[in-house]
């Protein structure tokens, strides 16, 4: 179940941080509460992640996807295309996210 909640964490907080934009300033009462609500989610299912993964397995994962599906909503939200270099930075990171999951000890039993 530790994956699943990690999933959801992760697409809560994509959601809001999305979201944010659309706030204005936290002038605009339903992107703001999507946002409030969208962060509280995330950390709760992050709390819930950590009864099975590793915090340093799981803040990889949840950081490092969440910017590479910020990158592409931002890209088809906002037309906020990424450039070749931050591309390949993501790349990188994912990258990196795949060989710390498969560190010995990156799941709790």
């Amino acid at each position: 179940m530790g994956y699943l909640y990690l999933a959801v964490a992760i697409v809560s907080e994509v959601i809001a941080t999305v979201a944010l934009r659309a706030t204005e300033g936290f002038t605009r009462p339903l992107p703001s509460l999507a946002v409030l609500v969208g962060y509280a989610l995330s950390f709760y299912m992050l709390s819930l992640v950590l009864r099975t993964i590793s915090v340093s397995v799981a803040y990889a994962v949840w950081s490092g996807v969440g910017m590479v599906l910020v990158t592409i909503a931002a890209a088809w939200l906002y037309q906020q295309y990424p450039s070749a270099q931050l591309i390949f930075g993501l790349a990188l990171i994912i990258i990196g996210v795949v060989i710390v999951n498969l560190a010995p000890g990156a799941r709790i039993h």
